[in-house]
């Protein structure tokens, strides 16, 4: 996992891929956008702007990936993003969805928390567990971005 800020980027610690959508995240008006999916590498990174209110933490079910990476960005709002190592210890709420690249947790154990603001982002790989959109202080509007790095794209 990255945990940082797009006003203090340093290009040499990431991988191209990362890069290529940490680029994307700074050089894009996300005020312009509509909510939805947008291409950068066709299939293998992509973005989705989604804009969501906030929830409490145990409503909200932690999730991984086995082929994608998340580059989450906080545009605007404020939230909490409950994240833990994936040890293999975890009780499974619902299945892998093959197309949605998804694997839901009942709980998790060793969770810390991310407190997001807007310009921060999280890299998250998929022995990250994340718990994306918690209530930080009240319920409120998020509009975030998440960049879909395919996992392959890091091999290059």
């Amino acid at each position: 996992m990255f945990f940082g800020h797009l006003s203090q980027i340093d290009k040499k610690q990431y991988p191209e891929a990362i890069n290529i959508a940490l680029d994307y995240l700074s050089n894009t008006d996300f005020n312009h956008l509509d909510a939805g999916r947008y291409p950068i590498r066709g299939d293998r990174i992509y973005a989705q702007v989604l804009d969501l209110e906030t929830q409490e933490k145990t409503t909200l079910y932690p999730e991984v990936h086995r082929h994608y990476i998340d580059v989450q960005y906080l545009h605007s709002g404020v939230e909490r993003i409950g994240v833990a190592i994936d040890l293999g210890h975890n009780t499974i709420e619902k299945g892998y969805d093959v197309e949605r690249d998804i694997l839901f947790y009942k709980e998790i154990e060793n969770e810390i928390e991310l407190i997001m603001r807007p310009g921060n982002f999280a890299v998250f790989f998929p022995s990250d567990v994340h718990r994306p959109a918690c209530i930080d202080t009240y319920s409120t509007t998020i509009r975030k971005v998440v960049v879909k790095i395919a996992v392959s794209e890091l091999e290059v």
